[in-house]
């Protein structure tokens, strides 16, 4: 499902990333940061996918950087952050682009 996004400017946070071998309790983890984040203010929608091989990509949107900086600061967040780095994810990016226009049907 696409997610409902205002007319633009809003910004994009982009997390691409790879699983790494062991990633037993990464979906239910992933699962409560994404309710967790739809609790946030500024918080506007995501998109997220992830193939057969552990690649995935989750596009949030947020409208405005120090709502994406109160979200990386969320306590628990943090310490979802420390567990990607340390046990569930073998490589990963984070992006944040700024929106500035869209195209709808």
């Amino acid at each position: 499902m696409l997610a409902a996004t205002p007319p633009p400017p809003y910004y994009a946070v982009i997390f691409t990333s790879e699983l790494s071998a062991s990633s037993e309790g990464y979906s239910e983890l992933a699962g409560r940061m994404l309710a967790l984040a739809a609790a946030q203010p500024g918080y506007l929608g995501v998109e997220s996918v992830r193939d057969s091989t552990g690649l995935g990509i989750t596009v949030s949107y947020w409208r405005s950087l120090p709502d994406i900086a109160a979200w990386k600061r969320h306590a628990e967040h943090q310490v979802a952050q420390q567990l990607g780095k340390s046990q569930y994810y073998q490589d990963f990016r984070l992006r944040v682009a700024r929106v500035e226009s869209e195209t709808r049907l």
